[in-house]
């Protein structure tokens, strides 16, 4: 089989891979081919040697079973498996879950462990922590472990579920811009639009996401189904060479409704949820890929493991704080088919607005509380485009004849008369004008102020007298001047040395989070945890301004400007960004004497 060109390229660097990495995680997107990697990487390195091959769900082991034992002696370990692993075949295919004993017996044999669909790996959950502690431990010294996934981060404020504690490095596979240049995947065309009824800012997110018991109610009050459904119409006329959707919901009452408003328009269309019984699930997906069904409506079920090239239309309707979820669902639709040139995705749930488009998501093997709780602005990835002057988000405000708002989120020209491109009024709000975005305090303006500041107050300042009273600026801190004095500190302790890659940035980055949480334990320092990180807090520091006093905003200001005469622009800028992730991560995590994180342990630091 010819492979593609980023498989190749993995191909050809595996052994480096190897040679640096015991446990890697190879991103690539959906359809882009990583079951094929899988299977050349165990024919041209592993071949005659033992592999384990999981997941975490049966369809997909099936799945592989058939990609799989075209090339290899392959055998499914089934529930009831009694036997010794490896006998007569190479690749064992279970899921996490099955014959625990089997299963630990031919981890501690395997020259290699595959994991697709690595995200779901939970270093601290019931079903991966005992296969990684059995790896670990008894695992052979040459053996690898090697996920693949389309989005490797896992949404968990817990530091004891994190990717980092499973892998030790991301290799970027194959990009999606090139990926579509190529026309092995086709591109996104987006249609988004804000439900302006659909109230979800009273909904309680502390436990990771808006909760199913919740949100579905809210979008079966609001106009979401009627506008997804409005809009499908229009946007089904366009695509070639027919419309085949699949249609993403949060629970089976969404769904449902969903469905019985989509028969109302005359439309083919079939349900699926996890109570769907396989064969059925298996006949409905065929009628689906051969185009006798037009509608696929979901819930939890085809996000991960399911593809039909044809399908060219994807609605979302489930907000999310979660840009896996995201991600994982509009890649279904990517796949590239005959007469295919783009697969529209209409999003009703705000989440190209709040994640943006899945072609420009960003992934890292470490997570914080800040890191989803700031996706309950439903505007977070517009509020973090740059300010443009000539150019800005729009939200259509237009009532149409159905007694909806256009409600269009689309980018255009501020000096021209273009109105909306899907109803053509004038009539909008703003986004940037509206989430009042002072340019000052979002992470651009936050930089230049950094960088123009702290050389000229240090160049200016008597440093004796400030470094005098550090001690007192510490201890006589209010909470928003720790959080000052925090990322200061952080700036001078973290390394400005390159990264390679995310892992190196990330042990890096803890490393000097390790650091200042010393200190903080050190000096009996307590950091209150917040909601989320306030970068306001920062600005007032270097502005002088009114939450930070004179005392602590000149202290902090010493600790960084010292550095600047010593250090390259590189480092600095590395330092600057490291430090930035630190004291988010100090802010929403919080820092005390009772700390207990996998890098960082309170009890080292003040004995007992």
């Amino acid at each position: 089989m010819e492979l593609r060109r980023w498989q190749q390229e993995i191909i050809d660097g595996l052994p480096t891979i190897i040679n640096a990495h015991k446990r890697f995680i190879v991103k690539a997107p959906t359809g882009a081919g990583k079951t094929v990697l899988a299977s050349e990487i165990i024919r041209q390195f592993y071949l005659g040697k033992k592999v384990i091959v999981l997941c975490h769900r049966l369809v997909l082991l099936e799945q592989l079973e058939a990609a799989l034992g075209k090339a290899h002696r392959v055998q499914k370990l089934n529930l009831t498996k009694n036997e010794e692993p490896f006998k007569d075949y190479e690749v064992l295919l279970s899921t996490s879950t099955r014959a625990k004993d089997i299963l630990d017996d031919a981890i501690k044999q395997a020259d290699l462990l595959i994991i697709d669909e690595a995200h779901r790996v939970s270093p601290n959950g019931t079903g991966y922590k005992r296969i990684l502690d059995c790896f670990n431990e008894y695992g052979k010294d040459e053996a690898r472990m090697l996920g693949l996934t389309a989005s490797p981060e896992r949404r968990t404020a817990d530091q004891r579920d994190q990717l980092s504690l499973a892998f030790d490095a991301i290799i970027d596979g194959a990009d999606m811009e090139q990926l579509f240049d190529e026309g092995i995947l086709v591109r996104p065309r987006y249609r988004p639009h804000f439900i302006h009824d659909l109230d979800l800012g009273n909904i309680d997110v502390s436990c990771g996401d808006f909760p199913v018991a919740k949100l579905a109610p809210a979008i079966i009050k609001s106009s979401m189904i009627s506008h997804a459904c409005t809009i499908y119409l229009e946007e089904r006329e366009k695509v070639t060479p027919k419309p085949v959707s699949a249609w993403f919901c949060p629970d089976v009452t969404v769904a449902e409704t969903t469905v019985e408003a989509i028969e109302e328009l005359g439309l083919s269309v079939e349900l699926i949820t996890a109570q769907t019984p396989i064969k059925e699930r298996m006949q409905m997906l065929k009628a689906h890929e051969d185009g006798e069904v037009e509608a696929i409506v979901s819930v939890g079920v085809l996000a991960e493991g399911w593809d039909n090239p044809h399908c060219n239309i994807i609605v979302h309707m489930r907000p999310t704080l979660s840009k896996v979820l995201w991600g994982q669902s509009v890649g279904r639709g990517l796949r590239a088919a005959p007469n295919k040139d783009s697969c529209v995705v209409i999003d009703v749930s705000s989440n190209w607005s709040t994640f943006g488009p899945v072609e420009k998501l960003q992934w890292s093997l470490w997570s914080h509380r800040g890191s989803y709780m700031r996706f309950k602005n439903r505007f977070e990835w517009i509020s973090q485009q740059p300010v443009d002057e000539q150019r800005s988000y729009y939200l259509c405000d237009q009532k149409l004849e159905t007694g909806l708002r256009c409600s269009h989120v689309y980018l255009k020209n501020k000096f021209e008369d273009g109105g909306c491109p899907v109803c053509g009024s004038l009539s909008a709000i703003d986004i940037h004008k509206e989430q009042k975005m002072d340019s000052s305090i979002n992470d651009i303006g936050l930089h230049r102020l950094f960088f123009e500041r702290i050389p000229q107050i240090y160049e200016e300042m008597n440093h004796h007298i400030w470094q005098t009273l550090g001690h007192t600026a510490w201890t006589g801190g209010e909470k928003p001047e720790l959080i000052f004095l925090a990322f200061c500190k952080a700036f001078a302790l973290v390394s400005g040395e390159p990264s390679t890659n995310d892992s190196d940035f990330w042990k890096m980055t803890l490393e000097g989070e390790a650091k200042i949480r010393a200190f903080l334990v050190e000096n009996r320092l307590q950091i209150v945890k917040s909601e989320e990180m306030d970068h306001a807090i920062l600005v007032d520091g270097l502005m002088h301004g009114r939450k930070i006093r004179a005392l602590q905003a000149n202290h902090g200001i010493l600790l960084c400007g010292e550095l600047f005469a010593d250090h390259s622009a590189d480092e600095l800028e590395r330092k600057y960004q490291r430090a930035l992730q630190i004291i988010e991560r100090l802010s929403v995590m919080g820092c005390s004497s009772q700390d207990n994180l996998p890098y960082f342990k309170a009890r080292d630091i003040i004995g007992g």
